[in-house]
């Protein structure tokens, strides 16, 4: 048990020092390049995308290592393709959670035996590290047009049909009207901070009781409302990513709240994220878009 604890330690003691710094791993996904291009992860051989707390450790690595590519694979998978892993390139663990029946538990009745959860490793690399593989998996998307972008997230929060009420100085999410109240879109900076701001309320908005019915409080007791705002954050994110949408930091007066949650609790960032992947999914099926994700859960909730 003690090697996997050590892989909820080791990345969250990762993110704690980003956070320590000042700077939330979550925030710059993008390429160096492509002036504002998402790198949402995804796996190379299924063309699916990550997802959880496996897109925070491989944003990071991405972010490190100036990695313009969103697509990683399994040294095994570089192989099936035709090509492989550079000499000396080093991995990127990921994880995902399975479960095994203990010794003691096989003689029973397989309804009945208890199934024990854990944590796992696994190692990827980004294409960028390899060689030989089908020239398509080489190229780096053209960057969508700021306008482009802009059209598209309006007429995907359009078609998610919430209600948002623009006026006044505050973004916030209000459960006892069940709307989004926003300042006017001029009284941003940008036309991208307006609808990245838009996406973290969108996100708090998905986990209403008769949507997602996101309650934290038997998780984080009164911790609750910290882990709320980060899995707006990361959802936000997410989304922002995938729509093209460069993200900042919403509320950088809650990195000392988040710094005490995850210094108190080892898997707080897997809840986090994994609630933040579910959000994010809701609301890309609410505003009409279908992407696949890897089905290996990554241990977010593992005891």
């Amino acid at each position: 048990m003690k090697a996997h604890g050590s892989l909820y330690e080791t990345i969250t003691n990762d993110i704690i020092a980003e956070l320590e710094k000042g700077v939330a791993p979550w925030v710059k996904p993008w390429t160096a390049e492509g002036g504002g291009m998402p790198l949402l992860p995804y796996n190379a051989t299924s063309q699916r995308r990550y997802q959880g707390v496996n897109v925070l450790i491989l944003w990071r690595a991405t972010m490190r290592k100036g990695y313009r590519s969103g697509a990683w694979l399994s040294y095994r998978q570089a192989l099936g393709l035709g090509g492989h892993v550079r000499r000396g390139e080093q991995a990127t663990a990921i994880v995902y959670a399975s479960t095994f029946v203990p010794r003691d538990e096989r003689d029973k009745a397989e309804a009945e035996q208890k199934r024990v959860p854990f944590l796992k490793r696994r190692d990827v690399f980004n294409v960028e590290q390899t060689e030989g593989l089908p020239s398509h998996l080489y190229q780096i998307p053209t960057p969508l047009p700021m306008a482009a972008a802009i059209d598209h997230v309006e007429a995907f929060l359009h078609t998610i049909g919430a209600d948002v009420r623009h006026g006044g100085t505050q973004a916030c999410y209000i459960p006892a009207l069940d709307c989004i109240a926003l300042p006017v879109p001029e009284a941003f900076n940008s036309a991208p901070d307006y609808y990245a701001t838009s996406l973290h309320e969108h996100a708090h908005w998905a986990g209403a009781p008769k949507r997602l019915n996101r309650d934290l409080s038997g998780r984080f007791g009164e911790e609750a409302y910290a882990a709320e705002e980060l899995i707006a954050e990361l959802a936000a994110a997410y989304l922002g990513a995938l729509l093209s949408i460069p993200g900042k930091l919403q509320h950088a007066e809650y990195l000392g709240a988040w710094l005490k949650l995850l210094h108190h609790d080892q898997r707080a960032i897997f809840t986090a994220a994994a609630r933040a992947t579910e959000a994010a999914r809701y609301l890309e099926e609410q505003g009409g878009i279908s992407v696949p994700i890897e089905a290996a859960a990554d241990g977010e909730d593992t005891p």
